[in-house]
């Protein structure tokens, strides 16, 4: 078994991680030949929520065929003989870990807090409350029209399939739809699968749906809130050192 460890200087391998209770979550990530088994499951926990001690990995080839367990948490990562393009896979042993249950990815499991019309009006200093009192005050903000044509020209060079870049907080992604959103207010809209979950939606606003993405993938917003370009999708587990 001595002979299988294989590790030279500071090299490294690209896997594609995946996880048992997440179905969606995949990502390719870089590790150091040198790290212990323990040491990757410390950096899979920070990014993944499994914690170290109920993590099992299982190394793939690219064929799909195992290769090995990773049994052993005090050899280095390099023992295992990985290559690039091998998939590590994350198996969660603990039944009440917080990715367990799948609300990770269908938000309808989670429990949401519930407050009737009637309810809702009584309450005082609300939203919808400080936008009567403005409408009563401002009368010609709810009287003005924006264009059907609002923002045309700005994603005159946007298409379904753009890498793009959405302001504020730099988030990536592509676009998967632009068009005039008949649910939305007037003008041009753009819609966004973000590569990590930090949209609002599905793909699908006020129950018509514009694209399909993963859940809290999707966002719809206005064409001068996106640049497309070269903006290649982050590595989610990427440290500054390995």
């Amino acid at each position: 078994m001595g002979s299988r460890l294989q590790i030279q200087g500071d090299e490294s391998v690209l896997l594609r991680i995946t996880h048992s209770n997440i179905k969606s979550f995949s990502a390719d990530v870089r590790f150091s030949l040198q790290m212990t088994v323990e040491a990757v499951k410390e950096k899979l926990w920070k990014k993944c929520g499994t914690s170290v001690n109920s993590m099992f990995l299982e190394l793939y080839d690219d064929t799909g065929a195992k290769v090995s367990d990773l049994g052993d948490n005090m050899r280095p990562l390099g023992f295992y003989s990985p290559q690039d393009g091998f998939r590590l896979h994350i198996i969660d042993m603990d039944p009440s870990s917080v990715t367990s249950g799948g609300w990770l990815e269908d938000t309808s499991l989670v429990e949401k807090y519930k407050i009737s019309e009637e309810a809702f009006d009584k309450l005082g200093g609300t939203f919808r409350k400080f936008k009567e009192k403005l409408g009563h005050q401002h009368p010609s903000v709810h009287e003005s029209k924006i264009s059907d044509n609002f923002m045309e020209d700005v994603c005159a060079n946007m298409k379904v399939g753009d890498r793009c870049q959405v302001e504020p907080g730099e988030k990536r992604g592509i676009v998967k739809f632009v068009g005039r959103a008949e649910t939305l207010a007037p003008g041009f809209w753009v819609g966004v699968q973000y590569d990590e979950p930090l949209g609002k939606h599905d793909g699908m606003v006020k129950g018509k749906r514009y694209f399909d993405c993963p859940p809290l993938h999707g966002a719809m917003v206005r064409p001068d809130k996106v640049k497309v370009g070269d903006f290649p999708e982050r590595d989610p587990f990427e440290e500054e050192e390995i």
